[in-house]
């Protein structure tokens, strides 16, 4: 059985992951501050796959080599590592308070590149694994009151593709999936005619969803992308075509 680590694995878009992973057959393991009601009540579910809860909090840099460790320690080897977690804060540039982006940055960019360092470390060690970053099509396409949430995902654009060809003799891929607008609890802010708006540009005319992401997350990880790497793989429903 593959152990997968998912980050931000306790609701939206990572349980979303998490569910998905173990439903194939992975054991995997959802990284959040707290486990909440929906990350438990898919931990309880007849048939769910084996699912564990490990709390950290990503934004305190410094006790990331220790979670690596831990997860090393715990679980056993990492096959599969999702840099999923993320702060999606808006504002506009102009009037956002320093700390705010700090903090967009810290959990953002900093935190993936810090985990993904010492877990990659064992991968090394291991011969090969699989690492998908969680990027944005805001990192290429922009969007208003979004300027520092783009910086942070389009960074992860450049650690993917660099990161790919440092690891990818010793048998490592790493990747990166773009969604566009989907249905979570960071996008649920956005007014109806805004969403419609928004589905009218797409080329299919709707918003993609939890599980479109989910299962191009478990196509990067699974036998299909053995010789995927250093890619960005969009999923938007034709927002950017």
């Amino acid at each position: 059985m593959r152990n997968v680590v998912v980050t931000g694995g306790s609701r939206g878009l990572g349980l979303g992951i998490v569910r998905t992973l173990a439903a194939q057959g992975d054991r995997v393991v959802a990284v959040a501050r707290r486990p909440g009601e929906a990350l438990e009540r898919a931990m309880a579910e007849p048939g769910a796959g084996e699912i564990r809860f490990v709390a950290a909090d990503l934004g305190e840099i410094d006790a990331l080599p220790d979670l690596a460790r831990r997860l090393r320690r715990d679980v056993g080897p990492v096959y599969g590592l999702v840099n999923n977690a993320g702060l999606g804060t808006e504002g506009l540039l102009a009037t956002m308070p320093n700390e705010h982006i700090e903090a967009l940055i810290r959990v953002n960019t900093l935190a993936p590149i810090v985990l993904t360092k010492y877990v990659v470390r064992q991968m090394m060690a291991d011969g090969g694994g699989r690492i998908v970053n969680l990027s944005s099509i805001i990192a290429s396409t922009g969007y208003n009151a979004l300027s520092v949430y783009a910086a942070t995902k389009a960074s992860l654009t450049g650690f993917t593709k660099s990161l790919a060809r440092e690891v990818g003799r010793l048998g490592i891929t790493v990747n990166a999936v773009a969604p566009g607008f989907i249905d979570t609890e960071m996008t649920g802010g956005l007014a109806e005619e805004d969403r419609a708006r928004i589905a009218g540009r797409s080329a299919l005319k709707r918003l993609a969803e939890v599980q479109d992401v989910a299962n191009a997350v478990a196509y990067l990880l699974g036998e299909g992308g053995r010789n995927v790497t250093g890619t960005v793989l969009t999923v938007d429903a034709g927002s950017t075509a």
